[in-house]
């Protein structure tokens, strides 16, 4: 059986086929070239992409968050006299213990005042006697005139017992001032009230040695009128201006739980304490009923008024380090800018600005380490441009 004899294949058709499998690789190697270059472009975009910090930012907000102030503070009474004694002895009674109710002019006490009295009784004694030199001295110069028209008396002798009459009547005078001074002194012993109120201390007893003066130990007895109380503030520099007089307060005692007082600011010192920095304020309270004590605790809430709403901003957003207390905003360009600030109040979880932002700044909530001034940052949250895109979210995830 004869072979079937197939014809050569032309050497131009084989260099044909070789130059057109040379093209299909020089393709097929230069699309690996390209998607892996496309490749490497993306891999850096993304890697640059996540160099930059991603940020939540938002506006402060203007708004009133607590427009009261809670302080300590101290009842007094509105009315409070230490009584002292104003001569020297020994206590011979006295007639109201620490909380009785007395009455202005009630004697609550009276002082024993033996030398006192002996001086009184020489005073009057003494006064007797240049009064009697007196009346003699008047009686022999107008027994000498009558002598003058015959001569038996000379003007000298005239003029010398007139000055005498003069010093004999200042010498009265001088007597009788005494005797009045002693005996003011002697109405001293009965201890008398200056004014309705109770009693709120007692620190003598009878037989006790009573010194004259307020500068040698406590005060006998101390009289107040708590009918109507003091309650004393000491309010923060900062928060002064927002305390205006005439504001309602509301006083919570801890003896009442359950109960409120309504106080009125009254007045202000006008100054701020060095050591403190406070400014001490009064307030007036009612205690017709006599239910609150002096010297008693009380927490006071003011009500604080502004010209303008202050500016809250989260706890989390400040930044403290060597160059003050700050707030890292960000600008138009989404580049960092720090801001200095000073607080006026630090509520917890928030703090009220007193200076250093506006109300359009945009503030980063939660600034990440190493943020400086700047840097380049991508924005979401509420003070973001625009919501963040689908491959901005899949650039964070990643």
């Amino acid at each position: 059986m004869a072979t079937e004899q197939r014809p050569p294949v032309s050497h131009r058709k084989l260099g044909l086929f070789g130059v057109v499998a040379l093209i299909g690789a020089g393709l097929i190697v230069a699309t690996g070239i390209r998607a892996r270059e496309d490749s490497s472009a993306k891999l850096k975009e993304w890697t640059d992409a996540q160099a930059i910090p991603t940020v939540a930012v938002a506006p402060p907000t203007a708004r009133a968050l607590n427009p009261t102030i809670d302080l300590p503070g101290r009842l007094e009474a509105y009315s409070r006299a230490p009584i002292f004694a104003r001569v020297s002895g020994y206590l011979k009674s006295w007639s109201a213990d620490i909380g009785a109710r007395v009455q202005a002019g009630q004697v609550i006490a009276e002082i024993e005042a033996p030398d006192l009295d002996q001086q009184l009784l020489q005073a009057r004694a003494d006064l007797v006697s240049q009064q009697a030199s007196a009346r003699l001295s008047e009686a022999t110069l107008n027994r000498r005139k009558t002598l003058v028209a015959s001569n038996f008396v000379s003007a000298q002798e005239i003029d010398e017992r007139t000055a005498d009459l003069a010093n004999k009547k200042a010498a009265v005078n001088s007597g009788q001032a005494n005797v009045e001074r002693l005996e003011a002194l002697a109405g001293y012993k009965k201890i008398t009230v200056p004014f309705d109120g109770i009693v709120t201390a007692r620190e003598t007893d009878v037989g006790a040695l009573i010194n004259a003066g307020g500068g040698t130990g406590p005060a006998m007895f101390v009289v107040s009128d708590i009918t109507k109380l003091r309650v004393y503030v000491n309010v923060p520099q900062s928060y002064v201006p927002a305390v205006r007089i005439g504001a309602k307060a509301v006083l919570t005692m801890p003896e009442y739980p359950n109960r409120t007082f309504a106080a009125t600011v009254e007045a202000s010192s006008q100054s701020v304490d060095v050591g403190s920095g406070t400014t001490r304020m009064q307030l007036a309270l009612d205690n017709a009923r006599g239910e609150l004590m002096p010297g008693a605790f009380a927490n006071v809430r003011l009500p604080l008024e502004r010209d303008a709403v202050p500016l809250h901003i989260p706890a989390s957003a400040l930044i403290f380090n060597k160059d003050g207390l700050r707030v890292a905003t960000v600008g138009a360009d989404d580049k960092v800018l720090f801001k200095t600030v000073t607080i006026a109040r630090d509520l917890g979880r928030d703090v009220e600005i007193a200076s250093g932002l506006g109300a359009e700044d945009r503030i980063i909530t939660a600034p990440p380490d190493g943020i400086a001034d700047g840097d380049q940052v991508r924005v979401v949250g509420t003070g973001a441009k625009g919501k963040p895109t689908a491959s901005e979210k899949q650039d964070v995830k990643g």
